[in-house]
């Protein structure tokens, strides 16, 4: 630990400096303030173009003071100041509104009014330029502001005799992240009393010496100085590179020793058998193994034999035929006598492994001994454990997975209970991880006899830079290419905007499909009128589904109401589901769409995943503007699994060109997961994608962002496996391993939490 980053900042700012700071930034210690980064820089030369200053917005602006004036107010006693200031005859600028840079060349006069401003009066003089921060109102027809903050920038530079005139033109302004309250000035000013009483030179470095040498970086205390206090651009450039390669290191190393200390565990091998129930079903497959599925299956039973931990994430696209290549490698555990779990997120979804397994079991799926052929039985017994079960088929669940009756036991949070035992548990398979976190995948390993077997399987694709960031302790392998069978899918935008004849269609399309045999998904956004969206027993509750502009979202209810009366749709049989249905009733209802008994489902998400009925060719997805791009990707992926070609309408009321309309473009040009994964990156918060760790929901990461930064990644990558490679306690990298605590805390390695 080190004394001055663990420092209260009252201690370095003063008391009451320290309390603004902690109310408005929730920062209470140095190190927390040194790490509160610029967002950006502007330079004293960039002037701001007034003109067309958006109305009721909170501005920050560059201005030159034309005049300056005070009167008496008439009705009450006080004084108006009213400066007015100006771009500078128009020569370009810069102004930042809601964190947005707009450039422009128009010239324009802004009258700015403060009441009782004693200080404007004093320190607006003709010819100052001054940093002015607050909102644009309209006064008979006027934009201006009214007692904005302000800063003056252009003090006169000979009242330092060590101030170049040059220099001080040059010097860039840091802009930080700001509240209403607190301006990014008085950030920068309570900065730069941190940076003159903190003791800097006692920092620690975080990156081994040998590495900052190669890489040509600046002392820790000196990126520090420079990063908030540059005097050119190139100070800040340098500092801000330094910073960015530290904080990828210390992740990474994070990932690496983690990595480490699982690999130096001792597991079970759980080794090939000849001719038990693996090759059974090896020989009864009634498909070929695509080439991607059987080096993956390779690699896994490789791993499983060994008496290390396997720790590998299997990625792909929607339907690339990961559950066969993680039965089989569940199979193959059973064969030696251990048993595997599936985590999956939902209900509904463990229910469907549960019946998928079963049924491409077939008669190697029954009541039996665990073991397969090797333990003297010709079977698998696979048990499903969900939180709502019937009270005895729960305690026979339980019995069975204790006992080692099951083999394979299927099933959703409940596995986690402190109740749940396992015989023999071998392998953890869990199922989109990314409902998952860290620890409830380490609660689960905690249940073996030792340190058992893990595979990760996600069907969102992770672009590389995210699965070294977030699953950086977990081997990758990839599923790139469909099975045979496998029918594209055309989708297409609907845009009842400008095509409100379209609604209509999109019913008797559906009629069209149902006519020709097949069955239709309806997906809506809400599951009532008067709830906030779909969310399954021991989920959390989704974020709130708004209406915008007025407009009713579509909902479960509210949707098949209008269905049952549509003429096209007339004597079709269609049902809802949702997660808040009886599990019984969800059941039922998936066995009788499964069965095509029901020929149009309107659902809400939960069918998002692992539903698999060969029947269904179109998918209707209306608001579809209310979901994310990787959610869209994995809905669509329902349809067209049989042979028969799918379609998929993302159905949307907002007008082209809302913003919210590229998510929908993007997924209706290409059906390729690895390219929407990246488009799904950029629209989306970093903090969204990788966690945050700290309390107030910031991002962990402050400087690297994972598309960007994609060799600083590498290259932190490739350092931290040789540090923790030579050292994996990091005994002799104390500062690197103080660094990656303190990273990592108040949420041990919640970095790595995706649900």
């Amino acid at each position: 630990m080190n004394a001055e980053l663990d420092l209260a900042l009252e201690r370095r700012i003063g008391k009451r400096s320290a309390a603004v700071i902690e109310k408005h930034l929730g920062i209470t210690s140095v190190e927390g303030l040194l790490n509160y980064y610029p967002r950006r820089y502007m330079s004293r030369g960039e002037l701001t173009p007034i003109a067309e200053l958006p109305l009721d917005e909170d501005v920050t602006l560059i201005a030159r003071v034309l005049s300056s004036s005070t009167r008496q107010m008439q009705a009450r006693r006080g004084t108006i100041t009213d400066v007015i200031v100006s771009d500078d005859d128009g020569k370009q600028g810069l102004r930042l509104v809601g964190g947005r840079d707009y450039t422009g060349k128009v010239p324009g006069t802004l009258k700015i009014s403060f009441f009782n401003g004693f200080k404007a009066k004093n320190e607006l003089l003709q010819g100052r330029r001054a940093l002015f921060s607050g909102r644009v109102t309209s006064f008979k027809g006027k934009l201006g502001l009214t007692n904005p903050d302000f800063q003056l920038l252009d003090e006169d530079p000979f009242s330092d005799a060590g101030q170049d005139p040059e220099k001080l033109a040059a010097m860039p302004i840091p802009v930080y992240p700001a509240t209403a309250k607190l301006p990014s000035w008085k950030i920068q000013k309570v900065i730069a009393t941190l940076l003159e009483t903190s003791d800097l030179g006692s920092l620690p470095d975080p990156v081994p010496q040998e590495v900052a040498a190669r890489e040509g970086f600046l002392p820790v205390a000196d990126a520090y100085r420079l990063i908030h206090a540059p005097e050119t651009a190139a100070d800040w450039k340098r500092a801000r590179d330094r910073l960015r390669y530290q904080e990828a290191l210390v992740l990474q190393s994070a990932l690496a020793r983690r990595r480490a200390q699982l690999a130096a565990e001792e597991a079970t091998a759980r080794r090939p058998v000849n001719e038990g129930i693996l090759s059974a079903f090896d020989q009864n497959l009634p498909f070929t193994l695509t080439a991607g599925q059987a080096a993956v299956g390779k690699t896994l039973a490789t791993e499983l034999a060994q008496d290390a931990p396997m720790n590998r994430l299997l990625q792909g696209e929607v339907g690339s035929g990961k559950t066969v290549v993680a039965l089989r490698a569940m199979l193959q555990v059973v064969d030696a006598g251990g048993q595997a779990a599936l985590l999956a997120p939902t209900e509904v979804l463990a229910a469907q492994h549960y019946d998928s397994i079963r049924r491409t079991l077939g008669p190697l799926s029954s009541d039996g001994l665990l073991g397969g052929l090797a333990g003297g039985g010709s079977s698998v017994q696979v048990t499903l454990l969900t939180g709502s079960m019937p009270t005895a088929a729960r305690k026979q669940a339980l019995l069975d997975a204790a006992s080692g009756t099951a083999g394979i036991i299927i099933g959703t949070h409940a596995l986690l209970s402190d109740n749940v035992s396992f015989y023999d548990l071998g392998l953890i398979v869990v199922d989109e991880q990314h409902r998952f976190g860290v620890e409830q995948r380490d609660a689960l390993r905690a249940k073996a006899r030792k340190p058992p077997h893990l595979l990760v399987m996600t069907a969102t694709p992770i672009p590389r830079t995210v699965a070294m960031t977030v699953f950086g302790d977990l081997e990758t392998s990839t599923l790139d290419e469909l099975p045979k069978g496998r029918a594209p899918i055309s989708t297409h935008l609907v845009g009842l905007a400008e095509n409100p004849a379209w609604a209509a269609r999109i019913w008797a399309r559906a009629r069209e499909e149902i006519d020709a045999g097949h069955q239709v998904y309806v997906v809506c956004p809400k599951i009532g009128t008067d709830d906030d969206g779909d969310f399954s027993p021991g989920e959390a509750a989704p974020p709130r589904v708004e209406a915008e502009e007025g407009r009713e979202l579509a909902s479960v209810t509210g949707v098949v109401d209008y269905l049952l009366a549509e003429p096209s749709l007339g004597g079709v049989a269609l049902a809802p589901l949702h997660g808040r249905q009886d599990p019984e009733l969800k059941t039922d209802t998936m066995a009788g769409f499964t069965a095509n008994r029901i020929k149009l489902l309107v659902s809400t998400t939960v069918i998002e995943v692992g539903v698999d009925v060969h029947n269904a060719t179109l998918m209707v997805i209306l608001d579809a503007d209310r979901f994310g791009i990787s959610q869209l990707h994995q809905l669509r992926g329902r349809v067209g699994r049989g042979g028969l070609p799918g379609t998929c309408l993302l159905v949307t009321a907002l007008e082209p060109g809302h913003p919210s309309r590229r998510r929908l473009e993007a997924v209706a040009a290409t059906t390729d997961g690895f390219v929407l994964s990246q488009e799904d990156l950029k629209l989306r918060r970093e903090g969204d994608i990788l966690g945050a760790s700290q309390s107030g929901g910031r991002s962990t990461l402050k400087l690297l962002r994972v598309l960007d930064h994609e060799d600083v990644i590498a290259r932190a990558r490739e350092d931290a496996q040789a540090i923790v490679g030579r050292d994996p306690l990091l005994s002799g990298h104390p500062e690197l391993a103080d660094a990656i605590e303190k990273y990592l805390n108040p949420e041990k390695e919640a970095f790595l939490e995706r649900g």
